[in-house]
């Protein structure tokens, strides 16, 4: 059974910093390629930023700059590093990975960007 779980949201003031991490269990995690993706109240969600299973990272426009994604094969987590962080990227955050045939997601974890 595959499984993403988030942790790592939270509260935060304008300017400020927080990481995501997502642990997978169930898959072979290496030759996944791993996502985050937000999605804010009344709008749909979004990709925020890719990372393939050779490291390559690919970010949304409004992030560049500000987040990065990484990834630990060893520890199966690929994290979120958010920096700068503005009210705009206030949302809630899941992980997600796709397989041959279903797209995995996590729970998902509340980040609000407020002062």
């Amino acid at each position: 059974q595959v499984r993403l779980v988030e942790s790592g949201g939270g509260l935060v003031q304008p300017g400020g910093s927080l990481r995501l991490d997502c642990t997978a269990s169930g898959i072979i995690f290496r030759i996944y390629d791993m996502s985050w993706y937000r999605q804010a109240p009344g709008k749909q969600r979004e990709s925020v930023a890719t990372i393939s299973s050779g490291g390559s990272a690919d970010y949304a426009d409004s992030v560049k700059g500000r987040f990065t994604i990484s990834r630990d094969n060893a520890k199966n987590t690929v994290y979120l590093q958010m920096n700068s962080l503005k009210p705009e990227d206030t949302a809630v955050y899941y992980c997600n990975t796709k397989g041959r045939r279903t797209t995995y997601w996590g729970q998902g974890t509340q980040v609000t960007v407020s002062s």
